[in-house]
Parts: C-alpha cells; structure tokens; sequence
C-alpha cells in the first residue's frame, strides 16, 4: 500500500476495541504504582531495553540533513496565511537536491562539493485533491537550505546556481533587493512566481515563490519577507563541522530504540522509515501549520523517532504527553472515528479509518500510547495485531527508562 508520509505526527490515531489478555514470559520488572508489564500480551513484538547501532556507515550527511528540519522556518512564520503544510524532505547529495533547482545546477553542486540539504514547503491554500501543486490563486513558498563546506563556497555557489538558473530561459530578468542587496533574484514577466538563491554562512538559501499574479514587486516583497523569517532560524542552528558529519550518531538518546517494531534487524537511516527530527518536522506537513506549531510548543516537543510506520515523541512532562495525545486526535479529521482502546494500557487512545478515509494513503487503526514523557503512535491494518502493538510500545518505554 502506499502510505502518506505524515505517519508520524499528523495522521492519526487508531486503536483497537476489547482489552489485553495476560501472559508469561515478557521481560522487565514492576515499579511500584506501576502496570506490571510482564502481564502485557505483546504478542512476538521484542519489548526489552534495546540500543541500535550507532555508527552512520556512510549516512552522516543523511543525518545532518534530518537535524537540518529545524533550521528551516515553517511557513507559518513567514506570514500567518500560510497554514497549509506541503510537507518535508532531506536532500542527502546532488541527486536529490535537483528535484529542487534546475537540472543545469548539478555542476554547480558538485564543484562547491555540496554536502547536505532540507526543504519544506507550505502555502494558504491546500494542494487540490489527488494533485501536488498548488492551486494556481494560492501563495506557496518552497525553502530550500543547502549546505557548503564552508563560506567561500556557499557564496559561489549562490552566484552560479543563479546563473544556472537565468540561464534556462533567455526571458528571465534580475530582480534586486534594496533589503537583501546580496541575494540573487529572478523571475520571468507576466509568470506568477519568483526565485532567489542567498548566501548565509555556509548555506545557501534557495527560495521557490508562487503567488496568484505576476507583479514583480509583490514577489520581491515576498522573498524579503521569506530571508527575514528564515535568517534568524538558520541563526539558531548549529551546523555539524563538516569533518565530524560522518562521526554523526545515528540514535544518541536512544529514542529509534524505543519504538516498537517487529524486527529490530537491518534498520539503516532512513529519511522516512528510520530518523529522528527535531519539532520543526511536524510542522511543515501539518493540515494546519499554527495548531500543530502551537501544540508542540505548548507540550515542549523535543524529538520524534521514526522507525517504520510508527514513531516516539519526548515532550516536557507526562502531563504534557497526554496534552500531545488529546491535541493530535484533534487534528486528525472526520476520516478517523473513536474506538475502545485496550484498557489494560493506561492513556491508550485509538482511532479506526471509515469510510471518509483512504485505505491505500491510512492505515486502518492508529493509537497513541503516553508514558511518562514520552507518546509512541503505533498503527496496522489488523486489530489483533494494533493491539499487540499498543501493549508492546507501552512495555518498551517501560523497560527502557
């Protein structure tokens, strides 16, 4: 089935009606005050205290790329309209940085040794059903931040990605900024969007502006206002030195460690299906920018752990994980229904897919599972197995902490 990518913070939740048998045999000990989880039906779901390998085997500029979520601005810090999440990526290398410029800039990528990237993008409207684009009366800002070895090739390549870009087109004009006098402007007349490439320490910032009419000085307003969000975002971010990315751990809090899954073998960094993102990730795919945006601020969200199709967020305090839990079924929408959790787990919450949702894009069930500081979300097409799931993600934060 194809799954969207939002399996970790926005799509929902799903539980499973009935409670947990007991069993034998499940490692861990009681705490005092605590559900003795060894009484927990996990099923064959491994629940022990667990750590992964930590070396990056070639990965680390996967894994600075996916720290790299956080210093890219949500839309909704660029201008309050731009609720809409479009979603997230990590550009690893040249290759997948080119779904983002133009095919002529690979040269230019590969001469200033690019090292790593991430890109969101948001807008005022939601893409139309079954498309990818934005409506064409919508404000849609697509952020890109490329990373350089260092200053002097940042610079250099803000310069010749934009001539790579002028380039394309005999039609293309500059457009200079009286705020923003070192960054690279074009657009084409009578086209209703805008680039821009600027060059900020060792990053490039490199922007995509649609609007709904081609007026060149709406767009550079808008590139303005987009450098003046994003700035002070890449300000508080702290770069991996380029020569310690490869020693870059692959799970240092040990958080992948504490998702359940099936199978703990053969598990790589993943952009997707094995990564750890700072709060910032679930808010560029968010249906709603500012309640997402909003929710993690006020639950303090530190990180969230994918691995596979389910995750583990740490917020601020076991209160503020069931805050998380109530928040994220807010969200979810009419294409999920409430059912019974199993109530052998204390706060589980689930949901269950109808007739509004589609199977190929949701998984049928999703719950959420707090502990303490912790909620895991676990999902599955089958109700025996979500519920195995439930019992497991709670047995496994209680073993590991």
């Amino acid at each position: 089935m194809v799954r969207t990518s939002r399996i970790a913070f926005a799509a929902t939740c799903v539980l499973v009606t009935g409670v947990l048998t007991a069993c034998g045999g499940i490692s861990g000990t009681a705490v005092p005050g605590e559900l003795d989880v060894r009484k927990l039906e996990v099923g064959t779901y491994p629940v022990d205290a667990h750590k992964y390998d930590q070396d990056a085997s070639g990965k680390g500029a996967l894994l600075e790329g996916m720290r790299m979520a956080d210093a890219v601005v949500p839309t909704i810090q660029i201008d309050s309209t731009l609720k809409f999440g479009r979603g997230s990526t990590v550009l690893a290398d040249a290759t997948e940085a080119l779904d983002f410029l133009a095919n002529v800039s690979k040269p230019v990528l590969d001469n200033r040794k690019f090292v790593t990237g991430f890109a969101a993008s948001g807008a005022d409207k939601p893409d139309p059903a079954g498309q990818t684009r934005p409506p064409a009366d919508a404000t849609a800002i697509t952020d890109v931040l490329l990373r350089f070895p260092d200053e002097a090739a940042a610079k250099l390549a803000a310069r010749e990605l934009e001539d790579a870009d002028l380039g394309v087109s005999p039609e293309n004009r500059k457009l200079p900024s009286t705020k923003y006098p070192d960054a690279y402007v074009h657009w084409r007349p009578g086209v209703a969007n805008v680039g821009a490439f600027y060059a900020y320490h060792e990053f490039v910032i490199s922007l995509f502006i649609q609007r709904p009419r081609a007026d060149s000085t709406d767009l550079l307003n808008w590139v303005d206002r987009t450098l003046a969000a994003q700035i002070p975002a890449l300000d508080g971010f702290r770069a991996t030195p380029v020569n310690q990315i490869d020693s870059l751990k692959v799970d240092p809090d040990g958080l992948l460690a504490r998702v359940a899954v099936a199978d703990r073998k053969g598990h790589s960094p993943d952009a997707d299906s094995f990564a750890v993102y700072g709060p910032n990730h679930g808010i560029h795919s968010a249906d709603d920018e500012s309640v997402t945006q909003k929710l993690l601020t006020d639950t303090g969200a530190e990180k969230i752990a994918i691995v596979d199709a389910s995750s583990v967020t740490r917020v601020r305090d076991f209160d503020a994980a069931r805050k998380l839990v109530d928040g994220l079924i807010d969200t979810v929408g009419d294409q999920f229904d409430p059912i019974t959790a199993p109530n052998d787990v204390p706060g589980a919450k689930c949901l269950q897919l109808n007739s509004k949702g589609d199977p190929e894009r949701e998984y049928k069930y999703r719950c959420y599972v707090p502990y303490k500081r912790y909620v895991g979300v676990v999902t599955s097409d089958k109700e025996p197995d979500v519920r195995q799931k439930v019992a497991a993600q709670y047995a496994l934060l209680a073993n590991s902490l």
